[in-house]
């Protein structure tokens, strides 16, 4: 039966592809990537030929009504994204909701994500978190952190090589500089290193050595009282 797969792909080791994810995105009628020049080289890597379509923020609310339809015809679409598991901090909340909607099937393969292991090697509770992706830019930042450093639970935020200082400071303003922090980059890469301390120390250490690299940082939740 026609269904959308959303099929998670490697954060940077090729070999944490799936055999089940190679298996469907060669079966799908079509793949949907949010870039097809990084996906290109994934699919060739793995002998990968279906038709691949580019399905990114820009071009999403456009294209699914389309999509949708299609899957009604008979058609298998499976989504990708540059890396990581669809819909987590990328493209593809819209398709599959449109698609619960509409009755379709909607099968998400389990996979990469981030923000698993970074959490499971930060050495902070991992029984209750909260995932918060990406911070505003400028608009509701500060209202953001202010709200967060009253969270108990184990806070994860995604972040940028160019605005991990400035989201380091800004936990030193309004976490403490002693509230416990763990950054996790380039996730098993070549350079994969999590470095822990407090909001001070970890802000130091990238002081000194600029970040590069995708950034998963991991906040303790504020200590009860």
């Amino acid at each position: 039966m026609a269904k959308l797969y959303l099929v998670p792909t490697p954060i940077g080791n090729l070999d944490d592809m799936t055999f089940r994810a190679i298996k469907v995105l060669q079966e799908a009628d079509l793949i949907l990537a949010e870039d097809t020049r990084t996906s290109g080289k994934l699919l060739k890597h793995f002998e990968i030929t279906t038709q691949m379509h580019s399905h990114h923020m820009h071009n999403e609310h456009k294209t699914v009504e389309n999509l949708v339809e299609r899957i009604q015809g008979g058609q298998t679409i499976a989504l990708i994204s540059d890396a990581g598991t669809p819909a987590i901090s990328d493209p593809g909340f819209l398709l599959t909701r449109a698609c619960v909607d509409a009755g379709i099937d909607v099968d998400c393969l389990p996979g990469a994500t981030a923000f698993v292991p970074a959490l499971v090697n930060s050495g902070m509770p991992n029984d209750k978190f909260v995932f918060e992706g990406f911070l505003p830019v400028k608009k509701g930042r500060q209202t953001r952190f202010k709200i967060l450093a009253e969270e108990e639970r184990t806070i994860i935020l995604y972040e940028s090589p160019h605005k991990l200082l400035k989201t380091l400071a800004h936990l030193v303003e309004f976490f403490g500089a002693s509230r416990k922090v763990s950054v996790s980059r380039e996730i098993s890469k070549l350079h994969e290193e999590t470095i822990r301390g407090t909001a001070e120390e970890v802000l130091n250490y990238f002081e000194a050595k600029p970040p590069k690299g995708e950034l998963v940082v991991v906040v303790a939740g504020k200590p009860k009282d």
